[in-house]
């Protein structure tokens, strides 16, 4: 965080914290860890992008450990479902961690990985997707995807499982549920072997940003017990892509203004 003043330094804080919150609320009811609108906001407010990956999957690690919980305990979890993902996902994440982009570079994946996001919630819900795969060719598709969103988690704290949910859904492996289930367990392995590299080589204090975890905490825990109980992704799909985008507009203000 660039500011010097202690006072500027936690009210910059304790607005994150709120913004994290709803984040957490949102992403959580749905099986992710809002790792990508985390990493978005705190690119925004400047922050170092050495901390940055390293908070981002901190905070995911912590809004999934609560989501994991609330899938696994209403039965939606299916672990053979989810093993050909980690099979690859797991070592990208260790390596991905062990990489140090330039700030620009980083920004600009950080950006691309965010449109990404918005084309997924306002794209793939238009268009239709019948893939009639085998099982052999179902393996082969997660393996190679669980590797790329493995890697984009270990760089820039991004946890995957906002594009492993619907993609479980497209290939007819799963119920929203069991996908929503899927992706919390995902993004909670990937971003505890992206975190195991960073703090080889990499320093932070988390404890200078400690109004971030239960702003994460309670809000992953409202948002993934609705979401394991009752809600339905399609009810807040859109809430999650209007966070995505604004937080892909401040970033494209701040790379081009």
């Amino acid at each position: 965080m660039p500011a010097t003043n202690p006072e500027i330094f936690l009210l910059t804080l304790y607005l994150m914290a709120a913004a994290f919150f709803v984040v957490a609320l949102v992403y959580s009811s749905v099986g992710m860890g809002g790792g990508s609108s985390y990493t978005a906001l705190m690119a925004i407010f400047g922050m170092n992008i050495l901390a940055i990956p390293i908070i981002s999957l901190t905070l995911n690690l912590m809004v999934t450990s609560v989501g994991s919980f609330n899938f696994i305990r209403n039965h939606h979890a299916r672990f053979k479902l989810i093993l050909p993902f980690l099979f690859s996902s797991i070592p990208m994440a260790y390596l991905g961690g062990t990489l140090e982009l330039p700030a620009h570079l980083f920004y600009w994946v950080l950006l691309i990985s965010l449109i990404f996001v918005a084309a997924r919630i306002y794209l793939w819900k238009t268009v239709s997707m019948n893939l009639d795969l085998t099982s052999r060719g179902k393996l082969i598709i997660s393996i190679i995807s669980g590797s790329v969103l493995g890697l984009i988690a270990g760089i820039v704290g991004i946890g995957g499982g906002i594009y492993l949910v619907p993609l479980i859904i497209i290939l007819g492996l799963g119920t929203e549920k069991e996908a929503a289930a899927c992706g919390a367990i995902f993004i909670w392995l990937n971003s505890l072997s992206g975190l195991a590299s960073r703090f080889q080589i990499n320093e932070i204090n988390l404890i200078d940003y400690w109004p971030l975890v239960p702003a994460v905490l309670v809000g992953g825990l409202m948002g993934s017990y609705m979401g394991s109980f009752s809600f339905s992704a399609k009810k807040i799909d859109k809430i999650l892509g209007l966070v995505v985008i604004v937080a892909t507009a401040l970033l494209v203000k701040k790379l081009v203004f």
